[in-house]
């Protein structure tokens, strides 16, 4: 398999796991399809969730930041909802549930970039500034997942939905869908409040 998945810090697996177990924090999720679901909830592929805060004159140096970790959560044979961790003082620690098209889109991204011959390290990429969520697959395969900056060998693989122009599920060269994404975001002080779930 070309895609080397990082593993999640301890803390963080070890949050989601208790979340789930907990019958409070599962009834308590706005995530209709994971409080129906049947039989036994696993946490599974994990990914760092990264936010690019900002995108240089003409899409150069974008700065990112690692934000969150990101599992899938399943149930039988397929993912109904998935569950962020975030980085407390006191270490990783389960944020929420979740539910909506990025999931099954996220899964679909993942199966067709298994395809590919290049090793890849899979990691997802938060543009707030266009409401977008994409797959970044990230060249090096063995970096540390807690750091790291887009790379021109990276790809990126906008999910669905995708803005306007940008077409979901196709991957791009970091440089190429940057120069696309800067011809999109008006200018401002900063990107606006909110991101993709």
């Amino acid at each position: 398999m070309p895609l080397h998945v990082p593993p999640a810090p301890a803390p963080a697996l070890r949050s989601v796991l208790a979340a789930l177990g907990s019958p409070t924090a599962v009834r308590e999720a706005r995530t209709p399809a994971l409080r129906s679901a049947e039989g036994p909830l696993s946490p599974e592929l994990p990914l760092p969730v990264y936010v690019l805060d900002r995108i240089g004159p003409g899409g150069l140096a974008p700065a990112t930041r690692l934000a969150a970790w990101r599992f899938l959560i399943r149930s039988a044979e397929q993912p109904v909802a998935a569950a962020d961790t975030m980085l407390t003082p006191d270490g990783w620690a389960f944020s929420h549930f979740f539910e909506g098209p990025y999931i099954a889109s996220t899964e679909l991204a993942l199966r067709q970039a298994e395809t590919v011959t290049t090793h890849y390290q899979p990691r997802l990429l938060s543009i707030p500034e266009l409401y977008m969520l994409a797959l970044w697959l990230h060249g090096d395969a063995e970096a540390d997942a807690a750091g790291g900056a887009l790379a021109p060998a990276d790809l990126l693989v906008p999910l669905a939905p995708a803005p306007p122009g940008i077409a979901a599920h196709r991957p791009h060269r970091v440089v190429d869908l940057l120069r696309v994404m800067t011809l999109r975001i008006p200018p401002g002080p900063g990107p606006l409040l909110g991101s993709p779930a």
